[in-house]
């Protein structure tokens, strides 16, 4: 960390200010000025290194509002998927899933504990954060607690809802949690086993992080047939509480469903103006990515993938399982396989179910291949789930309340994680967000502040998400024609094209120098 000057750039500062020529001087890991072109001294800078942005936006870094990568940052700490994007700083922990705490039944999701091994060494809230910042990540983290994880770690998978007891310590480990820095509570209320959860018991966890002044994100019980409900659940939860809330990944999943597009922006941009939400956050994606596991009968979930594996081993619960999987009237072409991590059902990523079974003759139900490939895979598969209107998308990301979120884990092309097929969301979100918000005829300036200053605020995220004078140097150097994604569906390990340099809390990443230490920080709250 030295003194760093961009220099020859168009400065596109996060707060709405028009966009002007300009010179970026960084001294340590803060923002020494901003000096406009007519200002700047004829005789340059004394910096340590110089950097011509001639021709690129100098812009705050970006933040991923909706991020998975908690476990990743400590397997892969150059971010790079991230990096490449130009983003310097994730929130963690969403959709009800923290990589801590680590306690009772609680297992850290299929992909994440796969992969780490030997790295998997924390239980504790402090022992994650102590192993996070040893492996010193590229980039800042934004740290949530899971409710999922709280459950598992107290309640364990069973489908049931909590005893007062075990909703005290859920509690007490949230209290801890936000005593150390963490920002609030996330929910996952589709997933296990926070889906077997009582309204009551996710309200009193709001609670308990409202009294410290946490916040609240939420991946809802619906984002389809009863999202309208759902909603109504969040807003009662707020009203209830006093928290801060945000409606994570928003969506009209299901054809049937689009056309409630109108009611649900209504809904939540009223709440929005009284105060009651702070917004919601949103991939520039069309296909949701989550586990294939998803697509088996509430019945044959309980318990998560152990008890799903013996499900599957038994002949007449298999059976069971196919008969319903192919009467729930899915399409199937709009399926896709995404990571999997048997051998032999590799080749199957990146093809919809409709085509394996045509593949295969047309002889085999979805049900049957659905449960073929979640046994091969020990209920780890990932998939896309391609429900979702281009024309909603557009309508969603034109609210001045929604920020970029991936929903994406941090990837690289090497290494353990270079052997999964990810959703393109985790190398295209920034350059797809920005360059769908440009063609929908929202500015320059505002689409930079709805990726920087806008979840900065919203999170209280303090002296970031705006280029002044005394913020942490976190930025990006890009050039407006050339930031696009290059990652596919069939083809997701591809870098982000137009990012020239990013800088993190005062040090240049590796993207730029290879030399370059990382400099990512945990943020406390």
């Amino acid at each position: 960390m030295g003194s760093i000057a961009i220099t020859n750039g168009t400065v596109v500062d996060g707060g709405l200010t028009p966009a002007f020529k300009g010179d970026v001087i960084i001294e340590g890991d803060k923002i020494a000025a901003i000096v406009p072109a007519e200002e700047a001294p004829s005789g340059g800078y004394a910096s340590e290194k110089v950097i011509d942005a001639s021709g690129c936006f100098v812009t705050p870094g970006f933040i991923d509002a909706h991020a998975h990568s908690d476990a990743y940052l400590i397997l892969e700490p150059d971010a790079p998927s991230k990096i490449s994007q130009g983003i310097t700083t994730e929130i963690n922990g969403q959709c009800g899933g923290s990589a801590a705490p680590r306690y009772g039944e609680a297992r850290l999701s299929s992909d994440w504990a796969s992969l780490l091994g030997e790295k998997l060494v924390w239980r504790s809230f402090d022992e994650y954060r102590c192993a996070l910042e040893s492996a010193r990540p590229a980039i800042n983290s934004v740290q949530f607690v899971g409710h999922n994880t709280l459950r598992s770690s107290v309640v364990g998978y069973q489908g049931r809802s909590s005893t007062p007891d075990e909703l005290r310590e859920m509690q007490r480990l949230l209290d801890e949690a936000l005593d150390a820095g963490w920002y609030g509570l996330t929910t996952g209320l589709i997933y296990q086993p926070g889906k077997y959860s009582t309204p009551d018991e996710v309200v009193a966890l709001a609670k308990t992080a409202a009294e410290k002044n946490g916040f609240y994100a939420t991946h809802m019980r619906s984002e389809g047939d009863a999202i309208l409900e759902a909603i109504d659940e969040v807003l009662d939860l707020v009203e209830a509480t006093g928290i801060r809330a945000e409606i994570s990944h928003l969506k009209t999943s299901g054809e049937r469903n689009w056309g409630k597009i109108d009611a649900v922006i209504e809904k939540i941009g009223t709440a929005v103006d009284a105060g009651l939400l702070l917004g919601s956050d949103r991939y520039p994606y069309c296909a949701a990515g989550t586990d294939l596991d998803i697509v088996l009968p509430d019945w044959a979930q309980e318990g998560a993938a152990p008890a799903e594996m013996k499900r599957l081993a038994d002949p007449v619960l298999r059976a069971r399982i196919v008969e319903e999987i192919d009467a729930s009237g899915r399409d199937w072409s709009k399926v896709m396989i995404g990571g999997t991590w048997s051998e032999e059902i590799k080749q199957m990523s990146g093809a919809s179910v409709a085509e394996i079974i045509k593949s295969q003759g047309g002889k085999v139900s979805a049900g049957e291949i659905v449960c073929r490939i979640l046994q091969a895979d020990l209920c780890r598969t990932g998939a896309f789930f391609f429900g979702m209107s281009e024309a909603n998308l557009d309508k969603i990301l034109s609210q001045s309340w929604v920020v970029p979120g991936s929903d994406a884990s941090l990837r690289a092309p090497w290494g353990p994680l270079g052997a999964d097929h990810p959703h393109p969301r985790a190398y295209g979100t920034m350059p797809e967000f920005y360059r769908r918000l440009r063609r929908i005829g929202v500015s320059c300036e505002e689409a930079v502040a709805r990726m920087t200053s806008v979840p900065a605020a919203r999170f209280s995220i303090r002296s970031r998400g705006v280029l002044a004078k005394g913020n942490f140097a976190d930025i990006a150097v890009w050039k407006e024609d050339e930031f696009k994604s290059n990652s596919t569906y069939s083809s997701p390990h591809c870098f982000t094209e137009g990012v020239k340099a990013v800088i993190v809390n005062g040090t240049l990443s590796r993207l730029g120098d290879s030399s370059c230490a990382n400099a990512g920080r945990f943020i406390e709250r």
